[in-house]
């Protein structure tokens, strides 16, 4: 695949046989950004797990210390004093029934987040379809349904982001803006890296952490040296 001018003179400033510290490649990372607007850097970690066993599933929230840089769309299902609540906590789309049947009648998906209540899971159901593939059906685990709509929104808000598995058992996490510069960017690249450590399989045999990998939205990416024992 030919690649962009602006792409091989970001690949010249990278050795691609070498494996960088955490810090350094925070640091290169900023500098390799060629593109006209602000890159989002991504994470990619490869694990030592078989994700087709339940008992070895990676999936988590964490809050990234220094926010997202991206302005979240938070859309909250619930009815009644939920409802008053999530506009207070600063939701930016708040329904029921309606917007339930929105999505349903014509993909509507204007939003970068969903929380509900538990009582509108059965009815947000129909949905999962949908929602689901896009990776905004609301969970449990993601403390996407809850009663406490007001932590959820300001935690969405704040810059909580999910991991999870994908089919070839990498974990893929955006840990902020290219404008953030290195220390912001490794405080988030931290943060992210040690709830994956932290939420290890105990079935999880040899090596956990296989692979860590940064890279901007256009940009070639870096090779991470990265223990699981730091």
């Amino acid at each position: 695949m030919k690649r962009s001018k602006n792409y091989q003179e970001a690949l010249k400033l990278i050795d691609k046989s070498k494996t960088y510290d955490a810090k350094e490649a925070m640091d290169l990372v900023t500098k390799t950004s060629k593109a006209k607007f602000d890159e989002t850097v991504e994470l990619h970690v490869k694990l030592g797990v078989d994700g087709r066993n339940a008992d070895q599933q990676v999936r988590g929230v964490v809050v990234l210390p220094e926010g997202t840089g991206k302005s979240v769309r938070v859309l909250v299902i619930a009815k009644g004093d939920k409802a008053e609540e999530a506009k207070k906590a600063g939701a930016d789309i708040v329904g029921d029934d309606e917007i339930i049947a929105k999505i349903m009648s014509g993909n509507w998906l204007d939003f970068d987040v969903c929380i509900t209540t538990p009582d509108m899971m059965g009815a947000l159901g129909r949905c999962a379809r949908i929602l689901g593939p896009k990776g905004l059906m609301p969970n449990p685990k993601s403390g996407t349904v809850t009663t406490d709509v007001t932590k959820a929104i300001k935690d969405v808000k704040a810059g909580k982001v999910e991991y999870r598995l994908d089919k070839q058992n990498i974990v893929h996490v955006r840990i902020g803006k290219v404008s953030f510069g290195a220390d912001r960017l490794y405080n988030n690249l931290s943060t992210v890296m040690d709830a994956i450590i932290k939420a290890k399989p105990s079935a999880a045999k040899g090596t956990y952490i296989k692979s860590v990998y940064v890279a901007t939205t256009m940009g070639p990416s870096l090779k991470i040296s990265y223990s699981e024992n730091r």
